[in-house]
């Protein structure tokens, strides 16, 4: 533990101490709601949260889960929960109710705090966790739970006088859960305000940003925005991503930055009234999570923004390395260069460094990393060796230091002996007219073990058949790579939160 003298990082020390140095400047829009809030507002609009929470009879120690769209809500809960200590647990609205029910059952919460979309959820919570005594609802109807507004309302602004330490948990985030359901695991106070003064540092944060938090705010990234942009003291644009409005939405907010996944700028370009809007004041637009093709880059810069940055990283260790704009107009396929305190190395199976140039698994270690999963010694034994995060990506270095990535070690197919890494197929398949988005799967085979196969989905009046496709690719990479079957899909490939592919969920679709 520090001791008081040196001082010591804290989440709930952001939301203070914006609140002095920012004073009655406009903090955050919430666009659900239409509602504003300048630093000193939110600031004691979470101490009342946090206040009225501890009335409620919650200390330090506890563990509270909250279910909350992209508002303003979710915000000030992270928020005063770090300043009273207790652990949160930053739903996935995305999952069903049994799993949510799991996930507090397993880590003994005690609390729920909900919005009014998910008051369905919280019945559900109450019936089957007698264990979950504290309920508060935003907009709620619920006899069991206390309003939300009703408590800020009849709670003191004043800070809470709770000792907070960096090595404290602050909360339990989920993986993305790429390969299976997902899991579970801690983040102290430390790892979370190292990784946000890292985000507002390389994306060139100033007080002069207008920042769209886009990305659901459970998860890593979109928290990380919204603090980061705390720490620098600009304003906060808070969206659930709706199509239809966020494009209107940067041009009426002047928003100078946000951060997509590759798959939101493709629906973004594909409006017919994309045009008629001035997105002037986009200095810059983030991306990550996923793949982001030449052409798709190509097709940002001329009629979006053009300057990209790109960063790599797991919800687990959060940014390992970035490539700002200069770097990416360089080297367009990499996803940059290792951050400030963080180490990346790329390894064969015995753990030993491969040579520049030799695709390996990405191992890292950062101070933003988290040091285990919550009660799952497998999972931590299998991830985290000799001090030492792996990552489960593949990945190469160039003699400069860039890192380009490859696609996940489960994400390798092996078909007759060969092994095939699916992003370089998805990469080819990608650079098809008609082609708007792909997924490339391994599905059993008898005859294969794996047989290399793509589920597609076609541009807005475009065609091309199975045949076709497959002639096209064969034509570019080996024969044992080439697809050898495809299936077009008219739904949404499956996504995590931070819209990486859900490759389990396409196997178990297709196969058979």
């Amino acid at each position: 533990m520090q001791s008081k003298s040196t001082g010591t990082y804290s989440v709930g020390n952001i939301f203070k101490v914006s609140a002095i140095r920012n004073g009655n400047r406009e903090a955050v829009f919430c666009s659900m709601t239409g509602r504003r809030f300048s630093f000193i507002e939110l600031n004691e609009r979470v101490n009342r949260l946090a206040n009225g929470l501890q009335q409620q009879g919650l200390k330090k120690g506890d563990t509270a889960g909250f279910l909350c769209m992209n508002r303003a809500e979710i915000f000030e809960i992270f928020g005063a929960l770090a300043k009273i200590g207790v652990i949160g647990i930053p739903l996935n609205y995305r999952l069903s109710s049994d799993e949510i029910i799991e996930l507090m059952d397993h880590c003994e919460a005690n609390t729920f705090i909900f919005d009014p979309t998910f008051q369905d959820i919280a019945s559900k919570v109450h019936e089957k966790l007698p264990k979950v005594i504290h309920y508060v609802g935003i907009e709620a109807e619920l006899p069991f739970a206390t309003s939300y507004e009703s408590l800020l309302k009849n709670s003191s602004p004043d800070e809470p006088e709770v000792e907070i330490c960096e090595e404290d948990i602050q909360y339990f985030n989920l993986t993305s859960g790429t390969t299976g359901h997902p899991k579970m695991y801690a983040l102290t106070h430390y790892n979370n305000v190292t990784a946000l003064i890292l985000m507002g540092m390389i994306h060139d944060l100033t007080s002069d940003d207008v920042v769209l938090t886009a990305f659901p705010i459970f998860g890593r990234v979109g928290f990380g925005w919204c603090l980061a942009s705390l720490i620098v003291g600009c304003r906060n644009v808070i969206h659930q991503f709706e199509l239809d409005e966020v494009v209107p939405l940067i041009e009426s907010e002047k928003v100078t930055i946000s951060n997509l996944v590759p798959t939101m700028a493709s629906f973004i370009l594909s409006l017919n009234t994309l045009d008629k809007h001035d997105l002037s004041s986009l200095r810059a637009l983030v991306f990550a999570a996923s793949p982001l093709s030449m052409e798709l880059q190509t097709e940002i810069k001329k009629r979006l923004c053009p300057r990209i940055y790109e960063y790599y990283g797991l919800q687990e260790s959060a940014i390992l390395v970035n490539s700002p704009p200069e770097d990416k107009d360089r080297k367009p396929s990499s996803v940059g260069r290792p951050v400030f305190g963080a180490e990346v190395r790329i390894v064969d199976p015995d753990g030993n460094d491969v040579e520049a140039g030799e695709i390996g698994e990405i191992i890292a270690r950062a101070p933003s990393a988290t040091s285990g999963y919550y009660k799952n010694p497998e999972k931590t034994a299998a991830c985290f060796k000799n001090g030492w995060f792996h990552t489960e990506d593949l990945g190469k270095f160039d003699d400069e230091g860039f890192l380009y990535l490859s696609g996940r070690a489960k994400d390798m197919i092996i078909t007759g002996g060969q092994n095939v890494f699916a992003v370089e197929v998805e990469d080819t398949i990608m650079t098809h007219p008609a082609v708007a988005e792909c997924a490339v799967i391994g599905l059993p085979d008898k005859i294969w073990g794996e047989a290399v196969s793509a589920v597609v989905i076609k541009k807005p009046d475009s065609d091309v058949s199975e045949e076709e496709l497959i002639g096209y690719v064969k034509g570019k990479i080996a024969g044992f790579k080439t697809p050898k079957r495809i299936f077009f899909s008219d739904k949404a490939l499956p996504r995590t939160p931070t819209g990486k592919v859900t490759k389990f969920v396409l196997v178990e679709e297709y196969s058979g």
